[in-house]
C-alpha cells in the first residue's frame, strides 16, 4: 500500500463527474488520499478542471448506449486492466451501469474495497411493473451476490432505492447522501422577477423521465383556466436515450403560448434569477435531482413530485408543493394555486433554502464519503 492510499473514480462522462462529484474527489484529496478517475473526456475545459483539482485522469474508450455483449465484454476488459494498472486501494463505481462493468472490472483486478453509488435507478425505478420489479431484485441479487462482499459499501441519494433493489441499508453496510450537494454560499439569493406572470423553469434533460411533456401541458392547462403562468425549458436532447425528445418537438411545444425551449444553459443560476419556481416534474427513478439543489441555493420554490429523491428534500407546503409523477391536471393546479400566491412562493422560496444545510450541501455530502473512505482503509 501507497503512503497514500489510492481512490479511483469509474465514471461514464467527464461533466458528470465535474457536477456531481469534484468536490467529493477534492475533499478526499485533502483528506490525504490520491484520486484518480477513469471516464470519458470530451471537454478540453472539464479535464482541465480536474486536474487543477489534484485528480489524475484515465481517459475511457466506454459509450453509453452499446448493450451489445461484445460492447459488455469489451468494456469490462477495457476497465479491468486500467485498474489492475492502476492499483487502487479503493474503487468508486458511479451510477448503476458503471457498478455492473467496473464492479466487475474491479473484482476481477482483485480490489476489494468498492463503493457503489447508486445515482438513480432509471426506468427501473420509475415502473412498478412485474418486468422491472425482476429486473430490479436480479439487479439486487448480483450486487449483493457475485459483485458483493465484505469490502463492498453502498451509497444511496434517496431513502427508498435500496430497498427496491434488495441492498442491505444498515450503517455498517449502505449511507445515504443528499445527491451531489450544493454550496449555498457560493450563492447570493436574488429577488425574483415582478409577478405576475409566474415564471417556472425547467432544467433537465429533454427526456420523457423528467417529466417535460407533462409540464407543458400543465402550462396549457393552468392557463386556459385564466392563471398567468410562463414556462422556459433548459436542456438539450439526449442521443444516447431512446425516450429523449427530438429538436423538432421541442421547437414545436415553444410556439404554443407560455412554453420557451432555450436550448442547454452554461448559466444556471443566471436562469433562477430571472424565474420564479423550480419545475421538476421527475417520473421518478432520479436518485435526487442536482437541478432542484440548485435552484434552493438560489432561494426559489420547487414544485416537483412525490417521488423518491424529489420528496426527499421538498415536504409539500415547506420547500414547495408535491404532485402525483405524471398528472398533468394536478401539475397545473399546483401552478394556479402558486400563481395566485406570491407570498407563499417568497416563503417556501426561503424554506428551501433554509433546507439545504440539513445534509444537502457539497460540504456535507464530500464529509459522508470521505468518513466512508476512512472506513474502508481501517484495519
Amino acid at each position: 500500500m501507497s503512503a497514500r492510499p489510492k481512490i479511483l473514480f469509474v465514471v461514464t462522462e467527464d461533466w458528470f463527474f465535474v457536477s456531481h462529484f469534484l468536490s467529493v474527489a477534492a475533499a478526499a484529496r485533502a483528506a490525504g488520499f490520491d484520486v484518480t478517475v477513469l471516464t470519458r473526456l470530451r471537454d478540453a475545459a472539464l479535464a482541465a478542471r480536474i486536474r487543477a483539482a489534484g485528480v489524475e485522469i484515465l481517459p475511457s474508450e466506454h459509450r453509453r448506449g452499446h448493450f451489445g455483449p461484445a460492447d459488455l465484454v469489451r468494456h469490462v476488459a477495457e476497465f479491468r486492466a486500467a485498474i489492475a494498472g492502476q492499483r487502487p486501494d479503493i474503487v468508486h463505481c458511479v451510477s448503476l451501469r458503471m457498478i455492473l462493468l467496473g464492479g466487475l472490472a474491479a473484482q476481477l483486478a482483485g480490489v476489494r474495497r468498492r463503493v457503489y453509488a447508486v445515482t438513480g435507478l432509471g426506468l427501473l425505478g420509475a415502473s412498478r411493473g412485474a418486468k422491472a420489479a425482476t429486473v430490479r431484485r436480479a439487479l439486487g441479487l448480483a450486487l449483493r451476490g457475485p459483485l458483493g462482499g465484505r469490502g463492498v459499501r453502498y451509497v444511496f441519494e434517496n431513502g427508498d432505492d435500496a430497498g427496491l433493489l434488495g441492498l442491505p441499508a444498515t450503517p455498517d453496510r449502505a449511507i445515504i447522501v443528499g445527491g451531489a450537494g450544493v454550496d449555498p454560499a457560493g450563492v447570493e439569493p436574488t429577488s425574483p422577477p415582478p409577478q405576475p406572470p409566474l415564471k417556472l423553469a425547467l432544467v433537465a434533460r429533454m427526456v420523457k423521465s423528467k417529466g417535460v411533456d407533462v409540464a407543458v401541458e400543465a402550462v396549457r392547462l393552468a392557463r386556459a383556466a385564466g392563471a398567468e403562468v410562463e414556462l422556459s425549458l433548459y436542456g438539450a436532447p439526449d442521443s444516447h436515450n431512446p425516450r429523449s425528445f427530438d429538436e423538432a418537438t421541442l421547437r414545436a411545444w415553444s410556439e404554443q403560448p407560455g412554453v420557451a425551449w432555450h436550448g442547454h444553459t452554461g448559466d444556471v443560476p443566471a436562469v433562477w434569477r430571472g424565474h420564479h419556481v423550480a419545475c421538476v416534474p421527475s417520473l421518478g427513478g432520479e436518485g435526487l435531482p442536482r437541478s432542484l439543489l440548485e435552484a434552493a441555493a438560489q432561494g426559489r420554490a420547487i414544485l416537483t413530485t412525490a417521488t423518491p429523491g424529489c420528496r426527499d428534500f421538498v415536504r409539500d407546503g415547506r420547500e414547495g408543493r408535491l404532485v402525483p409523477p405524471g398528472d398533468a391536471h394536478a401539475l397545473a393546479d399546483a401552478m394556479i394555486a402558486l400563481a395566485a400566491d406570491p407570498q407563499s412562493v417568497a416563503r417556501m422560496g426561503a424554506a428551501a433554502r433554509a433546507r439545504l444545510s440539513e445534509g444537502f450541501t457539497t460540504a456535507q455530502v464530500a464529509e459522508k464519503f470521505v468518513a466512508l473512505y476512512r472506513a474502508l482503509m481501517a484495519p
